[in-house]
């Protein structure tokens, strides 16, 4: 029997809890680790559709990116907030609610490696890799393209990771060498201007830090938060269902962006 508890050992060994932020809230959010497992739904989010698909599903566990609980001073589970009303809905059918967040992003084959896989990034690399147990880990990852003009470069990231649309700014220079954040990771821009990178591809991009990496020479492009990340989902559930190959592991069908360009 698969329970639970089987399913958390596993994610918290290919993403360690130890390398996620001290703000974050990552494992097991809800449920018991006693209770056993037969089919897993595996999204970004633990959004309320996601949980409805769930149900719809007769799954017994989500694996989400995104913690269910974040962030937030939750003093009871009640219909007042989303939160509170996703909870009751696990509890009321059982569903326990797993999530790897900043420890996904941080860990080898994760967030961003995948998203580096999606671009079709070369000889990629960690940038400022740190050590677990003799195993590096970092935030950033960086790899090489054929050099093109960023038009072009553009073009494949809004065709990879299937955007509506794209922000950027534009330093002048061709691409060639390419940093990845999946998710808010702007601020670390100079990691990867030191590391030799002429472009950045990450998500949630403030006005000031657009202006920053033009000030800096750097090819800042911002991709959106669901994209940057959603590609490391279908690997996580893929790599899930090898694990566990007695369950069914399903990617989420219904989950989309909720964001939309208009034109």
């Amino acid at each position: 029997m698969t329970t639970v508890g089987d399913i958390l050992q596993y994610i918290e060994s290919i993403a360690p809890p130890a390398i996620a932020e001290s703000w974050d809230n990552v494992g097991l959010l809800c449920g018991r680790k006693s209770r056993e497992v037969k089919k897993i739904l595996v999204a970004l989010d633990p959004f309320e559709t996601v949980i409805q698909e769930a149900i719809e599903e007769k799954a017994d566990l989500i694996v989400t990116h995104h913690p269910l609980i974040f962030r937030e001073d939750l003093t009871a589970v009640n219909e007042d907030t989303q939160t509170g009303k996703n909870l009751l809905t696990l509890m009321e059918h059982g569903i326990a609610a797993i999530n790897a967040h900043t420890n996904l992003d941080m860990a080898p084959g994760g967030v961003n490696d995948c998203l580096a896989a999606a671009l079709g990034l070369r000889d990629v690399q960690i940038i400022r890799p740190m050590d677990l147990g003799g195993v590096p880990y970092s935030l950033l990852r960086m790899g090489t393209v054929g050099q093109q003009s960023l038009p072009d470069f553009l073009a494949r990231v809004k065709e990879k990771l299937s955007c509506d649309g794209l922000r950027y700014v534009d330093s002048g220079k061709p691409v060639r060498h390419v940093a990845v954040g999946g998710g808010s990771c702007a601020a670390e821009m100079r990691d990867a201007l030191e590391a030799g990178c002429d472009t950045f591809v990450t998500a949630d991009v403030k006005y000031n830090q657009f202006r920053a990496a033009f000030e800096l020479g750097l090819n800042l492009i911002d991709a959106g938060h669901f994209h940057t990340e959603n590609p490391s989902m279908p690997v996580l559930a893929e790599r899930l269902q090898t694990a566990f190959p007695e369950i069914t592991v399903r990617f989420s069908e219904k989950h989309r962006d909720c964001m939309k360009f208009f034109r």
